[in-house]
């Protein structure tokens, strides 16, 4: 131990060699704001020396704690597949290193090869959604909500929309159609009441000034029992009989038919194609499985107008996303589900989840104790409303601690899980088959520690 008589000079300290590998102007910057923390802890007399040491190795502490990552990997093991607050859906391994060339290269975001000369960015990505859905045209923006804004900025400035009082939603993080309606410009005309709107309240709402007939997806709760909505293509065909525009925000749209009885409850996007209708817009990181984006498919001289709203530039994706999302869609179009981890996990069986518990039952059985449960778990993201779906899960119990402390230790091992019935689970709906070891070896980790 090196105790000092009085605070070093900057430029000496700085040049021990416990300092050789980092960043010297950081290392200089940490130390003066140490330094002047050290001045006013000798003034007050908290302290009476300086260990030379710890000054050291609270330098070093300070400086990886700047220079490491915020964002890092966990294991979703709350069986939740679109789990906003860890990251939504996951991206295909493949599929990500197909896309690290362009991403790492100059590529041809905005020239013609064919030409010679300027191109549109969005023409990467048209000809695979068209095929897939059966549009005249695409617009992406980088998300949902932007989506929302344009087209009600683009196509309902200081005129009416009419939306259903039952859809006039809020969703995480405040956004309320209300308020971006107002921000956007449009005026907002409410029909019917919370629990049920009929035909009749579209169209006595319609009138000179009305340009939009809108349906919201209720992303995070549902109506039921005595209510009653009226189903998009109805909508649809209203608009058209008064030359209006129909436009059905879906938050979360999706092409595969969806397990567990759930398409009956949630149409696909397809399914509303079929109505030729003026514009939907849907996410492209919930049920769709891929980036984070605002697809916007319909009429190509509604998709026009809305790529010459100024407000495109700022609401626009990069080549990432691009590139990504256009690799996702080829997947769905040649129906290779594989490259969609959102939908490989929303169709693995509970026979399959049950192996993968039983798989990691057996390499911590010595360990702790645990046992299988079944369960039952949430889409997530703002997807299908109540709706829960089948589930497996591992139940742990580590020496006495309480199911909040078990939890607590597992997250600082990276690992989210759910406490549910006074039992700390991890849902194998989320875990990965690679992730598995992984759990293990932390688990001794945290046994031993």
């Amino acid at each position: 131990m090196i105790l000092l008589k009085s605070i070093p000079k900057v430029d000496k300290f700085v040049s021990n060699p416990a300092f050789e590998n980092c960043s010297k102007q950081l290392i200089i910057s940490i130390v003066k704001e140490l330094f002047e923390n050290l001045r006013e802890e000798i003034l007050s007399q908290k302290i009476d020396s300086i260990n030379e040491e710890e000054l050291i190795s609270k330098t070093l502490d300070k400086y990886n704690e700047i220079t490491s990552s915020s964002l890092k990997k966990v294991i979703n093991a709350t069986g939740v597949i679109i789990h906003t607050n860890l990251g939504r859906s996951l991206i295909d391994k493949n599929v990500f290193d197909r896309v690290k060339e362009i991403a790492t290269s100059y590529n041809n975001l905005e020239y013609n090869l064919e030409e010679g000369k300027r191109g549109e960015r969005y023409a990467h990505i048209s000809k695979i959604v068209c095929r897939l859905l059966g549009c005249e045209d695409v617009l992406i923006v980088n998300n949902n909500a932007s989506a929302v804004f344009l087209v009600l900025n683009t196509f309902a400035k200081n005129k009416e929309v009419i939306v259903s009082r039952g859809e006039l939603v809020e969703i995480g993080g405040s956004f309320r159609i209300p308020d971006v309606m107002n921000s956007s410009g449009a005026i907002l005309k409410e029909i019917g009441t919370t629990n049920k709107t009929h035909t009749k309240d579209y169209l006595n709402s319609i009138n000179e000034n009305t340009a939009m007939l809108m349906k919201v997806h209720k992303s995070n709760y549902s109506i039921e029992g005595f209510s009653q909505e009226v189903g998009f293509e109805k909508i649809i065909e209203m608009a058209s009989e008064n030359s209006l525009i129909d436009y059905y925000d879906m938050g979360s749209g999706h092409i595969v038919d969806l397990p567990y009885g759930l398409q009956n409850k949630e149409p696909s996007v397809l399914d509303y194609m079929k109505f030729n209708p003026s514009l939907l817009s849907f996410s492209g990181d919930k049920l769709l499985g891929s980036v984070q984006a605002g697809i916007i498919v319909g009429k190509k001289k509604y998709i026009e107008k809305l790529k010459k709203n100024q407000l495109l530039r700022m609401l626009r994706v990069d080549k990432l996303t691009l590139a990504l999302l256009e690799e996702s869609m080829k997947a769905l179009l040649l129906e290779k589900y594989e490259e969609i981890p959102t939908l490989k996990m929303l169709f693995k069986t509970t026979d399959e989840l049950k192996e993968n518990a039983a798989k990691l039952k057996n390499e911590i059985d010595s360990l702790c104790k645990c046992s299988l449960v079944n369960t039952s778990t949430l889409i997530g993201g703002g997807t299908t409303p109540n709706q829960r779906i089948p589930s497996v899960a591992l139940s742990i119990q580590i020496k006495n601690y309480k199911p909040n402390k078990i939890e607590q230790l597992f997250r600082e091992n990276k690992i989210i899980g759910r406490i549910e019935n006074d039992k700390f689970l991890l849902d194998f709906k989320t875990i990965q088959d690679d992730e598995i070891k992984i759990i293990v070896e932390k688990i001794k980790e945290i046994i031993n520690g």
